[in-house]
């Protein structure tokens, strides 16, 4: 089979390798059909990623069901959404939703992410191995295409956890988003917000391209990343820069809650700390955990209350 590649020297190439074969009687392998873009994949092909190649690209992804392990119950021909994180759906950390952190595979196992993920493959390959099939592959309904969600499997979820646990504490709450360094994390947290019932979203940013889309999912948009915008109950760093996390942390409302998806800093990011103290800010930053949040995704984006297809490239 033929998978696309990033060598060594940052070129990136079709090679030929070897089709997956089922290693467990829980595998599945699957024909992806639909790959989107993460906003790590420019950062990974340049090289401004801390990620060593040779990588087998592509981590989000819809496949098809082309062959099952004798203990898995999915159908040959399902369509589903492959999450990003390899997991087993049956550890203590698994069990508590923190799918990321799997104790049954190395740690930060994922699928596009060469030796840095555990080089389970990447989606942009004719085939591909899914392990702990029935736990990890999610069907989608027929009714939604392939593109419209494949983002599903990682960035739509990286934005859904930055305000949907905050919105279900502070319910009407008002939402800031600066964006830019995670271009469409930003853009899928603003459609997420307005989904659960934010009051009022305000989108930052520095590319016209991504304001006008910030528009269309109904968020006020604002050109430029100041040092504080305002008090918000829940405000989101995807800018990527020490400007954006600086502008998110001091307009957050005291007792409020900031999350960074951190993406791409420098290896020492200050931090304005005393500020942080004085108002009480509840900051997160983290990996994203994708699978326990993918049926809601898609039962949302069927109601045609979550819009990807706006997003996802």
């Amino acid at each position: 089979m033929r998978q696309l590649t990033v060598t060594e020297d940052r070129r990136v190439e079709w090679e030929a390798a070897g089709d997956p074969v089922l290693r467990e009687a829980t595998d599945a392998i699957v024909r992806p059909l639909a790959v989107a873009l993460c906003d790590l994949d420019y950062p990974i092909v340049s090289g401004r990623a801390p990620i060593p190649g040779p990588i087998a690209l592509g981590h989000e992804f819809v496949a098809e069901i082309v062959r099952t392990g004798d203990m898995t119950e999915l159908e040959v021909g399902t369509r589903a959404v492959v999450p990003f994180q390899i997991s087993c759906g049956e550890c203590e950390r698994c069990l508590r939703g923190q799918t990321g952190d799997c104790l049954t595979v190395p740690e930060r196992s994922m699928f596009g992410f060469g030796r840095f993920g555990g080089d389970w493959g990447g989606a942009l390959s004719d085939l591909v191995r899914v392990p702990f099939a029935d736990h990890m592959l999610v069907p989608i309904p027929d009714a939604l295409a392939p593109a419209t969600v494949a983002s599903v499997s990682d960035n739509v979820p990286d934005g859904w956890r930055t305000v949907a646990h905050p919105l279900e504490r502070r319910p009407d709450a008002d939402v800031l988003i600066v964006g830019g360094g995670a271009p469409s994390i930003g853009l899928y947290a603003i459609d997420v917000a307005r989904a659960l019932g934010a009051t009022r979203v305000t989108y930052l940013d520095t590319d016209d391209a991504r304001l006008r889309v910030a528009e269309q999912l109904g968020a006020h948009v604002h050109e430029g990343i100041p040092d504080k915008l305002g008090s918000y109950a829940i405000t989101v760093d995807a800018g990527a820069t020490r400007e954006s996390l600086v502008c998110a942390l001091r307009s957050t409302e005291p007792g409020g809650d900031c999350t960074s998806v951190g993406i791409i800093y420098e290896a020492e990011t200050p931090l304005p700390l005393l500020e942080m103290y004085t108002n009480g800010v509840n900051f997160h930053i983290g990996r994203a955990q994708a699978r326990p949040t993918i049926p809601a995704i898609l039962e949302l984006v069927l109601e045609g209350r979550l819009h990807p297809q706006l997003v996802t490239s």
